[in-house]
């Protein structure tokens, strides 16, 4: 029963056109050149480097690697990385 959840509510966002990110709790990523990374959606910081971020998120790990790599803002919803952004990184 748990695998067609999902799926009804990936039908659900679609037929009242609403995000699908929100309906499946999903992670937004927004990067902003290579200076920021907003993550949205998540569920905690793993790992906390000066060249490498990691955030727990649904179905996986986002990893964020660069330089200088600085914290800079978290509460339930987002978490803002900035700094000197290489790559933004998604594994399941």
């Amino acid at each position: 029963m748990p695998a067609r959840r999902p799926a009804w509510r990936k039908q659900l966002a679609e037929f009242l056109d609403l995000p699908r990110d929100v309906v499946l709790d999903l992670p937004r990523v927004s990067i902003i050149g290579g200076l920021q990374v907003l993550v949205q959606n998540h569920r905690g910081l793993v790992e906390y480097l000066p060249e490498r971020v990691v955030v727990a998120v649904k179905g996986g790990r986002l990893t964020v690697r660069g330089e200088d790599l600085v914290i800079a803002g978290v509460d339930a919803e987002e978490l803002m990385v900035t700094g000197r952004v290489a790559a933004v990184e998604f594994r399941r």
